[in-house]
């Protein structure tokens, strides 16, 4: 465990944008039904997704995993979506808010496909949005996870803060995603829309877990700077102390000897930020199911904190609003092939009841300064948010 006096350096170069925290391109899935990517097709009907160049459409099954576990084991392609509060995963406070949801589509219709066209975006004023906490609330709240530090209760753990803005009827969130794409390339980004129930478009730059078989890798991020600035021995430590917290969850669910750390603080470059990556792999035990692989491992070990347990626990105490998919897990899963590629839900949009929401927040040690992991929440969210917005007083 590297401690934050460590004075080392993150090492190697800045990688290219929108690459794979382990530097390779998507691997697309085999074509499921007609249709070839090209230029940007019609808006489906919802309940329709896309990812990684692939469009899902005609919905077979909508599951709830929390009463459902094994759904994820039966053949299809599924569009899965998990509340940071769903109770899938590590028992705590958290996953006792009821609110949480596990829910998965498994789409009758999945081709290649390009990104269909969702026209013009309209989005919230950007004066519109409000803060689950305000900077006060949330230095306060900084300060109290380093006296957990010091008592020994906890070695980290990721506060986060949600805002919200009320969205303008008829937003499309096809047109939003196409936005994001535009202005902030990320390698884990998608659509689900649902229609009249609402949205969820993430533009996520952090591999949650990704599966070939019996093969299992994460890519925690932890220690984020400006293009260009420094990381420094706080970045280093606290991405050290979660990705042990990683390759401790994936070796609940993994063949003895088989987890490894492949890749150990790489910067990469994405846009407006820099971060330190990690890559841990690891061969699943015979007979493991998606239900205990998330067991295992959810919710993402660098979002939630170390011990992982106390982390959730003190972070339900501190967070005045539920996360919802804002730091779960996103993406899809093929039974048939074995295969998934779930991101953090970093960076995302999800909107329901007429309200937009999009998450912030950093990760918290001895070493943090209050008025610093506010402001590196704010840098988080600056370009996110200018994209999703208007102008003020713009029609």
């Amino acid at each position: 465990m590297v401690n934050d006096s460590s004075n080392s350096a993150p090492p190697g170069p800045v990688a290219a944008p929108g690459r794979r925290a382990d530097g390779r391109a998507p691997e697309p899935a085999p074509e499921r039904s007609g249709g070839a990517a090209g230029a940007p097709s019609a808006r489906p009907a919802p309940p329709a997704a896309w990812w990684g160049g692939l469009l899902a459409t005609d919905v077979e099954e909508v599951v709830d995993l929390a009463e459902d576990p094994g759904a994820l084991e039966r053949d299809g392609w599924w569009f899965v979506v998990l509340d940071f509060e769903a109770p899938v995963g590590e028992p705590s406070a958290v996953s006792a808010d009821a609110r949480g949801r596990a829910r998965a589509w498994r789409f009758g219709r999945v081709r290649p496909a390009a990104p269909p066209d969702g026209g013009s975006w309209v989005g919230p004023d950007v004066e519109g949005w409000t803060s689950s906490a305000d900077r006060a609330t949330y230095t306060a709240g900084v300060g109290l996870v380093r006296e957990l530090v010091r008592a020994g209760v906890v070695y980290q753990a990721n506060l986060c803060r949600v805002l919200e803005a009320p969205l303008p009827p008829g937003a499309d969130p096809w047109a939003l995603a196409a936005r994001l794409r535009e202005g902030n390339e990320a390698p884990y980004s998608g659509v689900l829309d649902l229609g009249d129930e609402g949205f969820v478009v993430p533009a996520s730059p952090e591999l949650f877990l990704r599966r070939r078989g019996d093969v299992v890798e994460s890519g925690p991020i932890k220690g984020t700077a400006a293009p260009g600035g420094p990381l420094g021995p706080k970045d280093v430590a606290e991405n050290v102390m979660i990705t042990d917290l990683v390759r401790n969850d994936l070796q609940r669910a993994c063949r003895p000897g088989t987890v490894e750390v492949v890749s150990l603080l790489a910067r990469e470059a994405h846009p407006g930020l820099d971060h330190l990556v990690s890559t841990v792999r690891g061969r699943l035990r015979p007979g493991t199911t998606w239900a205990d692989l998330l067991r295992a491992t959810f919710p993402p070990a660098s979002v939630s904190g170390a011990p992982k347990r106390a982390a959730l626990d003190a972070l339900a105490a501190l967070e005045a609003a539920p996360r919802g998919p804002y730091c779960g897990g996103v993406g899809w899963v093929d039974a048939r092939r074995g295969a998934a590629e779930l991101a953090v839900g970093i960076r995302t949009f999800a909107a329901s009841g007429g309200v937009l929401r999009f998450g912030t927040g950093a990760g918290i040690t001895w070493g943090s300064d209050p008025q610093g992991e506010w402001e590196e929440t704010e840098l988080k969210a600056a370009r996110l948010l200018r994209l999703a917005s208007r102008a003020p007083g713009a029609p």
